[in-house]
């Protein structure tokens, strides 16, 4: 039976599930286990339990060298900025020992962080950097959008042999949802049709796909059906989903929060423009972050960002339709 949770009890859950079912899962970060009252470590105890030193290559570190003795850790990251500090780890490394050993090893580790980070953080919490990581060989990407995705994702991540980097986004931390009690898995590679509609396809990642389901709204009060589309993994990428909405729309939004050039959007229009050209009535557009650091100012950091306005508005651009046409046609 489903019940009501918030996003990061949902995560935390899957966590707790998968530490149950499977002894060989651990659990550490530099917020983890600081006080005997952590109830992961009063749960599970400090040998699977623990709080690290604040060094993101330590951390990491172990995690690959844990993985490869045959352990599954979980490292709470907690911002994705921090992870910048152990690249190497993170994608010269980790990914690559299950390729380079023929596949006699395995590094079956997952890599939780929060990403943009809103709402007054300035430039360095604020990324949307998981663009970066889909072009490494060997290393997954899921990007959670509910609560009961949030907590199926983190169990197959836990479940995989190789890498995963789990981002979830700070606003949506605390939004509430329907998540299945027990165990619950989403399949990496799936997306997840949010709403159909036949005018458009407006694919999104994390918190941009409640923000394009705004939009979707208002422009169905104008007439315009989009289908909302939420890949909810990059690595793997669920081109066929979206290929099949494009065919069946003929126009294609793609938003998302990074900025344009590393953007995840990007990597997904060229995939659209190699396998669904002929399928497309009108070029593909794509709402993005501005090429700029997020300032600290509230407004700034608002004009930077995508939201419902922009999304509706590139939407209509591309159908060639203004809003005050719309409202003259309703109403005739």
């Amino acid at each position: 039976m489903p019940r009501e949770l918030a996003y990061i009890a949902a995560i935390d859950e899957a966590i707790d599930l998968e530490m149950r079912r499977d002894e060989r899962v651990l659990y550490y970060g530099q917020n983890l286990a600081t006080t005997e009252n952590d109830e992961f470590m009063k749960n599970f105890g400090k040998d699977r339990v623990r709080v690290t030193p604040i060094s993101e290559t330590a951390e990491i570190g172990m995690a690959v060298g844990a993985a490869l003795t045959g352990l599954r850790p979980v490292v709470e990251l907690y911002m994705a900025e921090f992870m910048l500090v152990a690249m190497d780890q993170v994608v010269n490394e980790a990914p690559r020992f299950r390729y380079m050993s023929g596949g006699r090893v395995s590094v079956p580790l997952v890599l939780r962080a929060g990403y943009g980070f809103t709402a007054g953080w300035a430039g360095q919490h604020t990324g949307s950097i998981y663009g970066m990581f889909m072009g490494v060989p060997g290393l997954k990407v899921a990007l959670p959008t509910t609560p009961a995705d949030a907590k199926g994702l983190m169990a197959t991540a836990i479940r995989d042999d190789n890498p995963v980097c789990f981002f979830h986004h700070y606003l949506l931390t605390l939004e509430h949802g329907d998540v299945p009690e027990g165990e619950h898995l989403v399949p990496f590679g799936q997306a997840a049709i949010r709403r159909s509609g036949g005018d458009v396809t407006i694919v999104a990642t994390g918190w941009m796909v409640g923000q394009s389901l705004e939009a979707a709204e208002r422009l169905a009060a104008e007439g315009i059906e989009a289908e909302v589309i939420d890949p909810r993994t990059l690595t793997p990428l669920d081109t066929d989903t979206i290929l099949a909405s494009v065919a069946k729309t003929g126009r294609l939004v793609l938003v998302d929060q990074a900025t344009r050039a590393a953007s995840a959007a990007a990597v997904i229009a060229g995939e659209v423009a190699e396998h669904g050209f002929g399928d497309l009535k009108a070029p593909i557009k794509m709402v993005c972050a501005l090429d700029a650091t997020v300032a600290y100012s509230q407004p700034m950091e608002e004009y930077v960002l995508p939201d419902p306005s922009k999304i509706a508005d590139a939407v209509r651009e591309l159908l060639g339709v203004a809003p005050s046409a719309l409202q003259e046609s309703s109403s005739s």
